[in-house]
């Protein structure tokens, strides 16, 4: 089920409303911290959730590593 969400002016910047269902749904209150991700499909926001941050970010660590070697793994 979509949504339809408006810009709006935030101070200097510009953001969306999200409402009481969708902050239900995601499980996220005021303050917290949520993820827009890119997919191939569009957008993807989901909750802050730091160990899933710090498994992202040692994943990409590990890419830029060892990208030569993934590289000719995927021949």
């Amino acid at each position: 089920m979509g949504h339809e969400l408006k810009i709006t002016s935030i101070g200097n910047s510009s953001g969306v409303v999200l409402s009481k269902e969708v902050m239900a749904r995601l499980k996220v209150n005021r303050g917290d911290v949520i993820y827009l991700t890119e997919t191939p499909e569009g957008y993807l926001i989901t909750p802050y959730d730091e160990k899933f941050a710090r498994q992202v970010e040692a994943a990409e660590g590990f890419v830029h590593d060892y990208r030569d070697v993934l590289h000719e793994l995927a021949k």
